[in-house]
Parts: structure tokens; sequence; C-alpha cells
């Protein structure tokens, strides 16, 4: 297996965890990058927990050694498409993994997540790991 991924947040916690799937499949991957929406998430739960320096050390170094996407209006362009594509479905995906999806669309980066309602999102490449 190769290619290019961009990593859902559950993933992330699933390599802190030290799964051994996702390292195998990491270790084979060309290219894997992080969303700074990902961070986010990461550094609301650490600060949740009952480790928060521990935990912010762990995402920090991630966050250096990693190639971390931001938003920028194309991906919010791509956001209200997947938006509006979710709502005439009747299909309520929550809001940051919209964002998520839409900068996996804009980078045509395959999503590597294990949440199921990525796959109502007709243009978005995804993998469960």
């Amino acid at each position: 297996m190769s290619g290019s991924y961009l990593l859902d947040t559950n993933i992330v916690i699933a390599l802190f965890a030290r799964d051994a799937v996702v390292e195998d499949r990491l270790g084979r991957a060309d290219s894997v990058f992080v969303p700074s929406i990902v961070l986010g998430e990461l550094y609301y739960g650490a600060h949740k927990s009952t480790r928060v320096q521990a935990n912010i050390g762990r995402i920090e170094e991630l966050a250096a050694q990693s190639a971390v996407l931001s938003c920028d209006a194309d991906t919010a362009r791509h956001y209200g498409q997947i938006k509006n594509e979710l709502r005439h479905k009747g299909r309520p995906v929550p809001e940051n993994d919209i964002w998520i999806a839409a900068l996996s669309i804009q980078h045509d980066l395959k999503l590597v997540t294990r949440d199921a309602h990525f796959a109502d999102v007709s243009e978005l490449g995804f993998e469960n790991w």
C-alpha cells in the first residue's frame, strides 16, 4: 500500500495508543498530512484529560514532525459544497469533520478515519484503518 493520506483525529489517537495496524500502514504511506482541525481536537482532548502536559507534549511532537494543512478560501468553498450536499441528503456530520473532508478533497488526499459518516460525502476518498 502506498499513497497520500490525511489523518482524522481517531487515527492520530490510535497512533498515540501504538495501534499496530495504523503504525504499519503509515509506515508504508508515501506522504501523510494532519489537518490543523485535528490538532485543535487533540488539544481540546488534552485539556480535558488528567495528563494535560504529557498529552500536549505528544501533540506538539506530532505537529513538529508532520505536514500540517490549514484551511484557506479554497477549503471554505469545498466546505460549503459538502455541507449543502449533506443538508440535501438529510445527513448531518459534525462541523469539524466537514472541514476535514474539505481539506481532503481540496488536496486530493485519501482520508484515513474510523468514522462511517464520511461515506455520506460523495467526492471524498477514504479508508477505514
